[in-house]
């Protein structure tokens, strides 16, 4: 069993969550949610999924966990205006545990300046942000480089859960 932290806040893609956690608890996998603010109840954009947060990240560490989640929406453009999400990120990656990205998810990991050299996928938007970060850009529904694992949107789950599972085994 893995212990997989999830950095969220407010204004998640409800489904980008809620899917991947649904899989990950399923195959026995526990998930701590890493936030701004322990207690704290963040929810999502489109259907109000509440997550209340269990560790801050200025009390987070790599050390604790196995893997890590990034949900898209507008929750990684919230956190990475504040460094410690960004530190904890950066510190993951780093780590070369594996870390699962989708949508917009992609935006912590160009602000904690861990994209460069990195194959990955994203949001339409993020595209450029993504090729300017120094990242190689890959339109697919699933880009696996290493211990990164990303995504493009929600249409890509299947995708996505089959190959962060993977990385768990």
């Amino acid at each position: 069993m893995s212990r997989i932290a999830v950095v969220i806040d407010d204004l998640f893609e409800d489904i980008e969550y809620s899917r991947p956690a649904k899989a990950f608890k399923q195959a026995g996998h526990e998930l701590t949610h890493v936030g701004l603010e322990q207690g704290k109840t963040v929810t999502g954009k489109k259907q109000n999924t509440e997550v209340t947060i269990d560790v801050p990240a200025s009390e987070a560490s790599p050390d604790d966990f196995d893997a890590l989640l990034i949900p898209g929406g507008y929750s990684p453009d919230k956190l990475r205006a504040h460094e410690a999400p960004v530190t904890f990120v950066h510190d993951f990656v780093e780590s070369d545990k594996p870390v699962f990205v989708i949508c917009h998810g992609a935006q912590l990991l160009i602000t904690a300046r861990v994209a460069d050299g990195r194959a990955m996928t994203g949001w339409t938007s993020i595209v450029q942000d993504i090729k300017n970060a120094g990242a190689i850009y890959h339109d697919a529904s699933v880009v696996v480089d290493d211990n990164l694992v990303s995504s493009r949107h929600p249409g890509d789950l299947d995708d996505f859960i089959e190959a962060s599972l993977a990385k768990l085994d």
